[in-house]
Order: C-alpha cells, then structure tokens, then sequence
C-alpha cells in the first residue's frame, strides 16, 4: 500500500473513511460514491454505519483513483478494467482507445415536387382569401372565420385594444 497515513498505526490497521480521504487525498463523498459504483469496494461497516477501511480497500481505492483520476477511465470503464483483473496490467499512460473513422452526414433528400410561392404554407393554413382594404373589412372577415363565441369575444378584445392604441 502506497498510502501515506500519519496516524501511528500498523499498516494493515483499519482506516476510517476520514483517514483514508486524507491520505490520499479524496473527499469522503467520493469515496461514498465509490462504493456504490465498485461493488468490490466494501469497506466494513460497523454499528452507526462507521465504515473501516482494510489495507485491500485502500489499494483499490488508489487503483480507482489512478484509472479515473489521472488515466482518464470512465467509472464504467475502471469497473470493468478491475473486474477483468487487468488493473495491475494498466500502467500510467493514457488509456488506448480506437479511433473512429469519420461517419459522414446522410445527404438530404431530394424532392422533386414543385414548390408553391408561398413555401407550402398555404397546403398548412388554406388558400389565402382576399387581403382585406379596411379595418372594417378585417373585423368583417375576423367575424366570418370564427364560429365559437369565446374566439368571437377574444378577437373583440383584441381589436378594440389595437385600436385604443392607434389612437394614442
């Protein structure tokens, strides 16, 4: 173990998780953390949820900390260089990754239909009827399009706050 640890006990000694952070560094909610994403990292429990720190802990918690903190390993990816017992293999170096060839983006579709002038909106909203001449020929046709009261009311609204503000 590789750990320095200023506390005057043996080195198989068990080490509280305050120790252990200090040692190496690492706050104790990552250390938490930890545990649940290395399911071989279980530290002893005892009364209160007081967690105990073995020599074997210790070391896998550098290992841990060594693959994702200074090697770049995902946690997903440090898991599974430990599970696969290759951990020890691993030396300081970047981790290998095969580089992708370049996917090249799929090219549009091709339609070969006519556009309409209006960019397809009147296939969305209808054919435009006839532009309106006067206000009083809007709120002629405002009044045609609309069936329901409420949309009848909000429209009268609207118009009448319109032509407040026009006056102003």
């Amino acid at each position: 173990m590789s750990a320095e640890f200023d506390d005057g006990k043996d080195d198989g000694a068990l080490r509280t998780i305050g120790e252990v952070s200090k040692a190496l560094d690492i706050k104790t909610h990552v250390l938490r953390y930890w545990e649940q994403q290395f399911p071989m990292l279980q530290p002893l429990k005892r009364s209160g949820g007081r967690r105990y720190y073995r020599s074997e802990d210790v070391e896998l918690v550098e290992t841990i900390d060594r693959l994702v903190n200074r090697q770049g390993y995902t946690l997903k990816g440090a898991r599974q260089v430990i599970e696969d017992g290759s951990a020890d293999a691993v030396t300081d170096a970047a981790p290998v990754t095969q580089a992708k060839e370049p996917v090249e983006p799929a090219p549009a579709p091709v339609v070969d239909a006519p556009v309409a002038q209006d960019g397809g909106l009147s296939d969305f909203f209808g054919k435009p009827s006839e532009p309106a001449t006067s206000v009083a020929d809007t709120r002629d046709a405002a009044d045609a399009d609309t069936s329901s009261p409420e949309v009848v009311a909000k429209l009268k609204d609207i118009r009448a706050k319109l032509a407040a503000a026009l006056e102003s």
